[in-house]
Formats: structure tokens, sequence, C-alpha cells
């Protein structure tokens, strides 16, 4: 009989893999330990911890304790909708008046009857579980897209987090609705449905205001791509305005419905309306705040602090968009024109591009723009984690890693969740969480300088022969 053939130490490595595995998950197992760090892995990285979110999400509603805090309050104020009131001031709950817009109303209003009229917590657990996961997958598919953070980070951004799991199915708060609408419109964006993308970020606003803190950047994208003419009908969806044009199909759709969505409100009790809806001078309880516990309440009451907080959030905003987001060697006035009158041509928006001269991209001023809204905000709740908790990741890798070590990243990205688990709030957890937001901001700022450009080199002149 003929000896058998040795088996080659290739064969038998290979042989330890997954058999009969698509070739993406066999290139996947042999190149293993580079799962973790190579960002084109983030798919399949994903698709492990969407599984995985199953069962915490399942484990956290069954064995934590649910807690009432706004979730009575928001029944009461869309069943007094169901019983005929529409005059906004006469909403109220157990927390106080109605402040949310109408996308909020109709929202919960589903929420209201698909939980008997909200007494099935439990049902409602579950379906802001199953939110949660849709979040992840909009945020998943953004971040590979942007193909700039490493797997393993999303650990972090997923299991790790106690406070976000807690924000969803434990307390119910409508903040995760917003942002869920948030990250869909984003998507739409990079994939240049802009009138759709519009109409999500108008709906997304109608749930809460503080999806307003990415319209600065939203504002800059729709000039740079369009110019102020081919931007007003988008920003007449933002406004939830009727415009009438000969665009596409899509647009006459999207505006049909935004007028309808106050309406009925709007009939009764204008003024009521937007006064209670976009309140943008309310007070917050210096109890609740997060970010200004070491502040004297008179400081953190008083007006001109706010004005203080406003005019850095606006410098911050206008430095960013002159230095950071706009990288063309015209003027940003030069915006206002049509792509094609510039003297310069705009190139088309990107996705990771952020340093490349003459181009925008798409997540980046969006993201900042929301994040230096949080950095000034006049006070944070607990709550208002969700706000930014999902672009944390991309905000701190989005620069070149030697700016700022992966170590330090993942710390940052450990204290910041310190302190919004520290309840409640003190003089350390406030400071340390502005610490971070500084240290995020300032690499941002000099990790996204634009490389001098080498000067062009003079040809050396011929002598004469």
């Amino acid at each position: 009989m003929a000896p058998a053939a040795p088996r080659r130490k290739g064969a038998a490595a290979a042989g330890l893999g997954p058999l009969g595995a698509p070739p993406f998950l066999r290139r996947a197992w042999q190149d293993k330990h580079r799962v973790l760090f190579q960002p084109h892995y983030t798919p399949l990285v994903a698709a492990c911890l969407c599984l995985a979110e199953l069962g915490v999400n399942h484990w956290v509603i069954h064995r934590v304790a649910y807690t009432e805090i706004d979730w009575k309050a928001y029944m009461d104020e869309v069943e007094g909708v169901v019983n005929g009131t529409l005059d906004y001031t006469q909403l109220k709950g157990d927390t106080g008046p109605l402040v949310y817009p109408a996308g909020f109303v109709y929202i919960f209003l589903g929420l209201y009857y698909a939980t008997s009229r909200g007494t099935n917590i439990r049902l409602a657990q579950y379906i802001f579980a199953a939110l949660y996961l849709a979040t992840l997958l909009l945020v998943f598919r953004i971040y590979s897209r942007t193909n700039k953070v490493p797997p393993y980070v999303f650990f972090f951004m997923c299991c790790a987090s106690y406070r976000i799991h807690s924000i969803f199915v434990l307390r119910l708060f409508n903040d995760p609705v917003a942002m869920a609408i948030l990250f869909l419109a984003v998507n739409l964006f990079l994939e240049d449905h802009w009138s759709w993308g519009c109409f999500c970020f108008s709906l997304a606003v109608s749930v809460k205001m503080n999806i307003l803190l990415f319209a600065p950047g939203l504002l800059f994208l729709l000039l740079w791509r369009f110019g102020l003419l081919g931007a007003i009908p988008k920003l007449a969806i933002c406004a939830v305005l009727q415009v009438r044009e000969g665009g596409p199909e899509a647009e006459a759709v999207v505006e049909e419905h935004m007028v309808v969505l106050g309406l009925p409100f709007l009939l009764v009790n204008p003024v009521g309306y937007l006064s209670c809806s976009f309140d943008l001078g309310r007070q917050f309880l210096f109890k609740w705040t997060v970010n200004w516990r070491f502040l004297p309440e008179e400081v953190f009451q008083h007006r001109a602090f706010h004005l203080a907080l406003l005019i850095a959030h606006l410098t911050a905003l206008g430095l960013f968009a002159l230095n950071r987001w706009h990288r063309s060697d015209e003027s940003i006035l030069a915006l206002l024109k049509a792509p094609a009158e510039r003297k310069i041509p705009s190139q088309p928006l990107s996705v990771n591009h952020i340093l490349s001269p003459g181009r925008s991209q798409v997540v980046f001023p969006l993201f900042t723009s929301n994040f230096i809204g949080v950095c000034f905000s006049r006070s944070l709740h607990y709550q208002f984690y969700v706000w930014y908790f999902h672009t944390l990741p991309y905000l701190l890798w989005c620069t070149p890693a030697k700016k700022l070590a992966h170590l330090l990243k993942v710390l940052i990205l450990g204290l910041i969740e310190l302190s919004w688990n520290t309840y409640p709030s003190t003089v350390y957890s406030s400071a340390s969480l502005h610490v971070c937001h500084g240290i995020i901001l300032l690499q941002l700022w000099y990790g996204t300088a634009s490389s001098p450009r080498p000067p062009a080199e003079k040809q050396p002149l011929k002598k004469a022969e």
C-alpha cells in the first residue's frame, strides 16, 4: 500500500477554519487577529454585536427594574389629544406641560394605542429594544461607509454602555426616537437622497428640538451641494414650509406630509403651539444637570452665563465652518453660488476624505456641529447622552491615530461613560466630562488641519546656446 501523502501545514491550518463558509468569513478567520483593527471588517463585527445585543436587551428588560420617569407623562399628554384637546397650552402630564413638537404627539400616540393606552410597559420596552437595534444598524451603516473606526471600538458603543441601555429600554425617553430618525436622515444624505433626508431631519426635529444642533452642518452641506437657490427647496422641507416647484415627485409628497403634521394644533392656537413646542429660553433645573455641577446655582441660572455659552457656541461653529468644513481656496461666500458657477468647481461630497482640499465630507460637518452644541449646552440631563453617544467613536477616530493614541481615546470613552453614570452628578464628574469634551474638540481642530502645500518648484532657466 502506498504511504499517504503528508498533509501540508497550510492545509492543516486552513482546516481549522469554518468549513463551507463564504470567502469573506474564511478570509476573516485567517486574519482573525486583524478583524478587530481593520475598519473594512465593520459589517462582520457589527453583525456579531447586534446578535449579542438581542440577548443583552432581553436580559436588561427581564432582570433590571423599569424606572418610571417620563413615560406616564408622555401618555397623559397624548391622551389629551385623544380626548379632543388640540390647544397645546392645555396638554399636560405629571412632569408639566407638553414641550415637544407635533411629531412627538403622533409617534407616541401610536405607542399609546400599541401598549393598551400606555399600560403595557413590557411591550413598550420591547418596542424600544427594537428601536435600539434599528438605531445600531443605521449607525453601523454610517461607520461602514466612513471606514475610519477600528471595529474593536464598537464593543464600547454597544454592550458596555449601561446608561444608553437604560435610556432606551428602562426609561423609554423620546430622545432615542429623535436620534434614530436623525441617523436615518444621515444615511439618506450619504446616498445623495437629499429631499428624503431633509424630510427625515424635519421629522426628527418634530420629535425633539435637540436635532437642531445638527442644523449648521446640514446648512453647510446643502450650500456646498446645491448653492443657495438649489438649497432653498431643501431648507423649506426642513423648516416645514410648503414650497411648490417642478422638482421630483418625492418632494411634493414630503411637503404635503410635513404641512399636515402641525396643522391641527396651529389652527386651534398657533401662538400656544409655537411657544410650547419651540421654547428656546426654557429654564433647566440645577438638580438634574450633568455638565455644570461645579458652578453655583445662581451662575447656572444667570442669563449672562447663557449668553456667554451662546457666543462661545456660535464662535466655535464659525471657526469650524471657515477652517475645517470649508476646504476650498475660494471664499466660503462662493457656496452661495451654484456649483457650476464657482471659480473653483466644487468636488463631490465625500464619505471619508476629511483632509482633501477642495472637498467636503458628509458626516464630519454634521457630527462636529452637534458635538459643539453639546459642549456649550446650558445643561445636559442624563437622557441627553444619546444625543451624541453614537457619534463619539467617529469624533475620536476620524483624525490620524498619531494625533491621539488609541489607548487615550478608549480612556476618554470610559471617562465620558463614567461621568454620565455618576448619579447624582458631582463636581468631579462634571469637570471630567468637560475635560474630555475639550480634548475631543482640540483634537478635531488640530487633527484635521490641512497640511501646508509645498511651494511649486521653479524651473531652472536654460542657458542660451
